[in-house]
């Protein structure tokens, strides 16, 4: 999915005959409504990829599943949908490994359904792409001591930081949605992407729901991509919907009482940074004390 992607959709199509090496595949790309040339600039370095315009900022959810449909109809369908960010740089044989790893038994009787890569920053960085399912405790362990510290112990933090993790096949409960490859067993039993999360969340819900449904979100160790992200770090938007998307998702599966305990815990984390002088915790945690936040479907 691309949204005023010039600047990074070269370097993507740049690193595909690499990390693409190994397997048959066709290109999609479902644009936003890009107001830059980031459709003149696929067009020309990739005359060969289905271009869907949406016509409006959808959201990245809505995208995936513009692209995703538009893949279904071609002859034959596809077997696998691998999801990536244009400012993702697969290395050589990413994808390969993830496809091959999908559709394995792992414990519980359950399959790999979403198998996802090593994440490095630019600066060669191991991203800690793991995460475990939002929990009160967890909530208050990032609140009290930071989600790096606690993420070691599993009961503490969402963010999975123990190295042994990303050296092994792991089963997580969800991973950034950076690249992701979807197997068609997978797709076809948790159907759509929703699309009311308009961004952050909606890999979270989508691998989730896919552990309803009896799939699995896997590590691929072998398989390892750089991705150069990062603006819901210093932006105090983005960095609130993120923050309030979180809180939204863990409210629809989760009752009320438990859900308002998890927003204090989170408002708890926001207000204790925002008296440090990060400006994206303040505006967080603004919106997590207003009433009606969390009620607003957040959009462009």
């Amino acid at each position: 999915m691309t949204w005023n992607s010039a600047k990074v959709i070269p370097g993507f199509l740049a690193s595909l005959p690499q990390g693409m090496a190994g397997v048959d595949w066709r290109l999609v790309v479902a644009d936003n409504d890009s107001a830059d040339d980031t459709v003149e600039v696929i067009r020309s370095l990739a005359p060969e990829a289905t271009i869907v315009q949406t016509g409006r900022n959808a959201g990245y959810a809505a995208g995936v599943n513009a692209a995703l449909e538009a893949a279904a109809g071609w002859d034959g369908g596809f077997s696998v949908g691998l999801v990536c960010n244009p400012d993702l740089r697969m290395r050589e044989g990413c994808a390969r490994h993830l496809v091959g790893g999908l559709g394995d038994p792992v414990a519980g009787g359950r399959r790999v359904g979403i198998s996802v890569p090593l994440l490095y920053e630019e600066d060669g960085t191991l991203h800690h792409s793991l995460r475990r399912e939002s929990r009160v405790t967890r909530a208050l362990g990032e609140a009290v001591i930071g989600n790096r510290r606690a993420g070691r112990f599993p009961r503490w933090s969402e963010l999975v930081t123990d190295p042994a993790a990303y050296g092994r096949r792991t089963v997580a409960d969800w991973a950034s949605g950076a690249m992701m490859a979807l197997s068609r067993e997978c797709l076809d039993a948790c159907g759509a992407w929703d699309e009311s999360f308009f961004l952050y969340s909606e890999e979270t819900e989508y691998c989730l729901r896919a552990g309803d449904h009896g799939f699995v979100t896997r590590l691929e160790p072998a398989a390892s991509a750089v991705h150069l992200g990062g603006d819901s770090q210093v932006s105090p938007r983005l960095w609130t919907l993120l923050t309030l998307n979180r809180v939204r998702l863990y409210g629809r599966r989760n009752s009320a009482p438990a859900t308002a305990a998890f927003r204090a815990a989170v408002l708890l984390r926001e207000t204790s940074r925002a008296a440090l002088g990060r400006p994206a915790s303040r505006a967080a945690a603004r919106a997590l004390a207003s009433r009606t936040a969390l009620r607003a479907t957040p959009g462009p």
